[in-house]
C-alpha cells in the first residue's frame, strides 16, 4: 500500500510540471535610438493563447510606452515584435509580458523568461545640422552640418522620403574641424517632390542618429492682374472772342449847345405863326 501510494505521488510530481509551459523572450541588451528594438518570443503555449509584449520607460516609475499583440501559432516557431525607438531618450528600458489573466503566468515553467531589461543609446546629440532644416524644393536636399569626434573618418548616410530610400547608405567625406576635432560634413542630395525626408548617419561604431528635413512645395506664382487706364480726350473748343460793341460817343459840347439852340429858335417860330 505504501509502494502505491509512493508512486502516485511521483507520477503527480512528474506530471505536474510536465504540464506547465515554458516562454522564453529574448531582446538585446542595448540598441541605438532610432533604430528599431527587436524582440523574440518562443513557447510551447496552446496555440491560440493570447498575451501581449510592452515596452515600459524603466526609470523611477514604469511608464507603458507601446503593446504589442502575440498569439502562439499552431507551429510553435519563433515570433518577432519590433518597437520603434526613434524620439525615445537614451536610458533603461524594459519589455515584459503581460497576460489577460493570471493563470497565464502561474502556468508558465520555473525557467521561463518573461522579461527584459534594454539600454537605450542615444548619439543623436553628437550630431549638429547647420543647414536649414525647412528648404524649398528647388535648393532641397542640403545636408550640413558636423559630428562630434569624428574628425576625417567620414559618415555614412542613408536618405529616406515619402517615396521610400533615395539615397544611400554611402559614405561621404568629413573635414576635421581643429577647434574640436568635429567631422565637418556638407552634401546636397536631389529630390524631386515636397515632403518629409529623414538622414540616418552611421559611422565605424555603428548608428548615430536620424534628422529629419522638410521640403516645401515651389510656391506657385499669383497673376497679377494690372488695371488699364483709360485716357480720356478733352476736346477743347475755341468760343471765339465776340467783337466789341459799338458804342456812340457823346456829341461834342459846342454842338450841343447849338442843337438846343436852333431848337429853341424853331419853337418860336413856330408859336408866332400861331
Amino acid at each position: 500500500m505504501k509502494r502505491i501510494l509512493l508512486i502516485a505521488i511521483c507520477l503527480v510530481c512528474i506530471a505536474g510540471p510536465a504540464s506547465a509551459y515554458g516562454l522564453y523572450l529574448d531582446c538585446p541588451s542595448s540598441v541605438q535610438a532610432g533604430l528599431p528594438l527587436k524582440c523574440s518570443i518562443d513557447s510551447d503555449l496552446p496555440a491560440g493563447y493570447s498575451f501581449d509584449l510592452v515596452l515600459y520607460r524603466s526609470e523611477y516609475t514604469a511608464t507603458e510606452l507601446s503593446r504589442q499583440p502575440v498569439t502562439i501559432q499552431q507551429d510553435h516557431n519563433t515570433q518577432f515584435r519590433l518597437f520603434d525607438t526613434q524620439g525615445l531618450p537614451g536610458g533603461s528600458y524594459k519589455v515584459e509580458t503581460q497576460y489577460k489573466t493570471t493563470e497565464g503566468e502561474e502556468a508558465l515553467r520555473s525557467d521561463s523568461v518573461t522579461y527584459k531589461l534594454v539600454t537605450i543609446l542615444d548619439r543623436s546629440s553628437e550630431i549638429t545640422i547647420t543647414a536649414p532644416m525647412t528648404q524649398p524644393l528647388e535648393d532641397a536636399l542640403r545636408i550640413e552640418g558636423s559630428i562630434t569626434k569624428l574628425s576625417n573618418e567620414g559618415v555614412q548616410i542613408e536618405v529616406r522620403g515619402p517615396e521610400g530610400r533615395i539615397f544611400g547608405p554611402q559614405y561621404i567625406g568629413t573635414k576635421a574641424d581643429v577647434k574640436d576635432d568635429s567631422g565637418i560634413f556638407a552634401y546636397h542630395v536631389t529630390v524631386t517632390s515636397p515632403g518629409t525626408y529623414e538622414v540616418a548617419f552611421n559611422d565605424s561604431r555603428g548608428f548615430i542618429g536620424i534628422k529629419t528635413f522638410t521640403v516645401a512645395p515651389t510656391p506657385t506664382p499669383v497673376l497679377t492682374t494690372v488695371p488699364t487706364t483709360v485716357t480720356t480726350t478733352r476736346v477743347i473748343t475755341t468760343v471765339p472772342t465776340p467783337l466789341p460793341t459799338a458804342t456812340q460817343s457823346p456829341l461834342p459840347l459846342p454842338v450841343a449847345i447849338a442843337a438846343v439852340a436852333v431848337a429853341g429858335l424853331l419853337a418860336s417860330r413856330t408859336v408866332k405863326k400861331r
